[in-house]
């Protein structure tokens, strides 16, 4: 069984967050770390690897330090590793990535595809399911619970207050929540093996049977009309209250000041 692994490398939102005069992040300038859905995506393929010998491969598009979070799946016991990475490829929204990542895949041989349900500097949850579209496979979001038969896949799937059991054939994509898993460790010796890993570098010239339209920038239908940090929040208004009794009269005050109540 061959399974790929789409991950992506986030600004770490604790370090701060930056942008570009056109509105997208700055993603040289921040901290990063490996998206946790697509984690958790990497962990439930290592565990097919540890039953079923599985090969797995993780897939990245992004800056050159995007080879970080490589090195960490490496560690982790993936088996190889492949790095999308092209100036023209900068600004990309979920159409242009899945585009860009679909052109990567279809050099790749896989029976299972698996990416996280969204990374948490979009939150759109649109990629696995545009990889899929892109592919000509079939998807299966939201995964809580991976199983696999021979050449079938069973998905127990997350939604809102129950699940739905579906089963599919491969090759096919998935998208893991979070909570699939408790991603392991990387090991020591993983990590002396990851440093040494030659990792498999694309541009442009090796994405097949994309067009430029679709790449990039330029070619993401989503415009970004005004990006900002978060607004800090001022200090609020301080009351100091005689008794329980003017506390309540002042909060329901406040309530019918607002039309809450």
């Amino acid at each position: 069984m061959k399974v790929v692994v789409c991950i992506k490398q986030v600004p770490d939102t604790k370090g701060g967050v930056k942008f570009n005069p056109d509105g997208t992040l700055d993603r040289g300038a921040m901290l990063a770390i490996m998206n946790p859905d697509d984690k958790a995506g990497l962990e439930a393929a290592l565990r097919l690897k540890d039953q079923y010998g599985a090969e797995v491969t993780v897939l990245t598009m992004g800056l050159p330090k995007a080879s970080d979070v490589l090195r960490e799946a490496l560690a982790m016991g993936a088996d190889k590793a492949v790095l999308v990475t092209d100036r023209v490829l900068g600004g990309a929204d979920t159409w242009a990535t899945s585009t860009t990542l679909a052109g990567a895949l279809r050099n790749l041989e896989y029976d299972l595809i698996i990416t996280g349900r969204q990374a948490i500097d979009g939150d759109t949850a649109q990629v696995g399911p545009q990889i899929a579209e892109h592919l000509g496979i079939p998807v299966i979001s939201y995964a809580q619970e991976i199983k696999v038969d021979k050449d079938k896949v069973t998905v127990k799937r997350q939604y809102d207050d129950r699940y739905h059991m579906v089963e599919v054939k491969m090759p096919c994509l998935i998208t893991a929540l979070s909570e699939l898993n408790d991603p392991r460790y990387m090991t020591p010796g993983g990590i002396f093996d990851a440093c040494k890993a030659d990792i498999t570098t694309w541009g442009r010239a090796d994405l097949k049977d994309v067009e430029d339209g679709n790449l990039g920038l330029m070619g993401s239908p989503t415009k970004i009309a005004k990006a900002s940090d978060k607004v800090r929040k001022g200090a609020g208004e301080k009351v100091v209250p005689d008794s329980p009794e003017d506390a309540v009269s002042y909060i329901v005050g406040k309530l019918k000041e607002k039309h809450v109540i």
